[in-house]
């Protein structure tokens, strides 16, 4: 029997068996948050592929590229070699902001990879991958999604447990605001604790909480979504007393999540993604603000489970009562200020 993969292969012939037009197709989008990769077994996600995602049908300006594990210089000390990374997401901006693929900004922001576990000594890291980012690095993020049953994982290469609450990670993250940086983090919701301390330990840095506060939905937690549900809203409000954390919604299509959508005979629509992350998404609006809150497509690791267009129709239908001052800060205008996406004009 072959091994069932940690994330859901993308499969373009069943994706395309859910068309949908997208609504609001004059919404001004920034994707905060994807990746890139060239990964064996067939996982290819490069900048053509996220161009035509980007151009289905959602006005979608500009996006922010995120660590990927990818493209790292094995000719270089390993603490840096990530740097070779940001150099590729940085040459994928460079070929978006040539104007030969139209207007849209793509990697207008970096996030990059830097062992926070360096703590002081992170800074010559740093350093090196501000200027491999030619202006566009904007933030760090570690793999530190982390659940002792080792069946529970959304990363090919196990992260190193307890590092959230390690004294050098939170050491590293305190010299962040030095360099212009935020501080990207994605954790199960059985972590959210971990991140209240970690803010709580770096008042100064701008922490950004990826995929909802990963919410899990697999293995001991499958079969109990009200159960994790209650567990993960409280969590989540004291996290939401932070004032120094932002938040990603979206994410929610991982394995990790339990969906399965993928099992299904068509991908689902945006009516049956609204239904099913609504109770997930509109509360986050709501404890957090709109203000702090921003939409992400977290592509290529979701597509494997559901389409672009879809995608972000579900998330306009389910803010349709919010102001269209507070949508624009959720699609558009929150992403910018937070990355400083320079490129990009407030509409």
């Amino acid at each position: 029997m072959a091994t069932r993969r940690i994330h859901a292969p993308v499969r373009p012939d069943w994706l395309g068996l859910t068309r949908e037009a997208a609504i609001e197709p004059d919404l001004p989008i920034v994707d905060c948050h994807h990746h890139l990769w060239d990964r064996p077994e067939g996982q290819r996600y490069l900048f053509l592929d996220l161009l035509a995602d980007m151009e289905a049908g959602h006005d979608v300006r500009a996006t922010v590229f995120v660590q990927s594990r990818s493209m790292y210089r094995p000719d270089l000390a390993p603490e840096f070699q990530p740097v070779g990374e940001v150099e590729f997401a940085n040459g994928v901006a460079a070929q978006a902001a040539s104007g030969l693929y139209g207007r849209r900004h793509a990697c207008a922001g970096i996030v990059g990879f830097a062992d926070m576990m360096l703590g002081e000594r992170i800074v010559p890291v740093l350093e090196a991958l501000l200027r491999a980012g030619g202006g566009r690095l904007r933030g760090i993020r570690n793999q530190t999604a982390y659940h002792p049953d080792p069946a529970i994982t959304s990363n090919p290469v196990p992260p190193t447990p307890g590092l959230l609450a390690h004294p050098l990670f939170a050491e590293a993250g305190r010299l962040l605001p030095r360099f212009g940086l935020t501080l990207d983090a994605f954790c199960y919701h059985t972590q959210l604790d971990e991140v209240c301390a970690l803010a709580d330990a770096c008042p100064d840095t701008t922490i950004i909480l990826d995929h909802c506060g990963g919410p899990l939905g697999m293995g001991a937690y499958r079969g109990r979504r009200d159960e994790v549900h209650d567990n993960w809203s409280t969590r989540m409000r004291r996290v939401a007393e932070r004032p120094n954390v932002r938040l990603k919604l979206g994410g929610l299509a991982m394995r990790v999540n339990g969906y399965d959508f993928d099992d299904a005979p068509r991908p689902p629509t945006s009516d049956e993604l609204v239904r099913a992350w609504s109770p997930w998404i509109l509360p986050c609006i709501d404890w957090f603000g709109p203000q702090r809150c921003m939409f992400e497509s977290n592509f290529p690791v979701d597509k494997g489970m559901v389409g672009y267009v879809p995608l972000w129709n579900a998330f306009k239908l389910m803010t349709a009562d919010l102001s269209p001052d507070d949508r624009m800060g959720l699609f558009y205008r929150n992403a910018i200020d937070l990355y400083n996406l320079s490129v990009l004009q407030y509409d």
